[in-house]
């Protein structure tokens, strides 16, 4: 079963990203160092990494149900942030989110979340988790509000290439039973 390239909750759309989302992609949220602090990737330097992104988020979503969402504003269309899931098999995803910073604060992230959460189930993930950074406490304050429960801290589990660090950072990971 396929999802739905598009998701409209109370707030806001959520839909699969387009090769012209490329710009608004950048300039919204990754190439700001500030908001991609925490991610697991790295900020982007330019539109061409952005590309490389949509063109990774193409291909999730022709190998598996679902892939990355870009989430936008229901009122004004701007573009706020991202989220999705991404497949490690049929029944094991994981989860996240990255939201510009004019968006934080106001409950995108949860919405968002809560949202990913639907479409797992009924897509017939068993496991959905996110991995966070420790510092990172507004996310995971999201994942608990949304029912996660912390599984482990993961002793020098995954560099995250925006703290300049060579070394691997303890990480946190949540999951949620479906």
């Amino acid at each position: 079963m396929k999802a739905q390239e598009q998701i409209e909750t109370n707030r806001l759309l959520l839909r699969k990203p387009l090769a012209s989302d490329a710009e608004a992609v950048f300039t919204s949220y990754a190439g700001d160092v500030e908001v991609t602090r925490y991610v697991g990737w790295p900020t982007h330097r330019s539109i061409a990494d952005t590309r490389a992104f949509l063109a990774w988020s193409d291909a999730e979503w022709a190998r598996w149900p679902a892939g990355p969402y870009l989430v936008f504003s229901r009122s004004d269309h701007q573009l706020l942030g991202s989220t999705g899931l991404a497949f490690e098999t049929e029944y094991r995803a994981a989860t996240g989110y990255v939201f510009a910073r004019n968006a934080g604060g106001k409950g995108y992230a949860t919405e968002a979340l809560e949202a990913m959460v639907k479409l797992a189930r009924e897509l017939g993930v068993r496991r959905l988790y996110a991995l966070c950074h420790p510092d990172h406490r507004p996310s995971w304050r999201v994942l608990e509000k949304c029912g996660f429960q912390r599984e482990a801290i993961l002793r020098r589990y995954a560099i995250f290439p925006n703290l300049l660090s060579p070394e691997p950072s303890d990480t946190l990971c949540y999951a949620l039973i479906l």
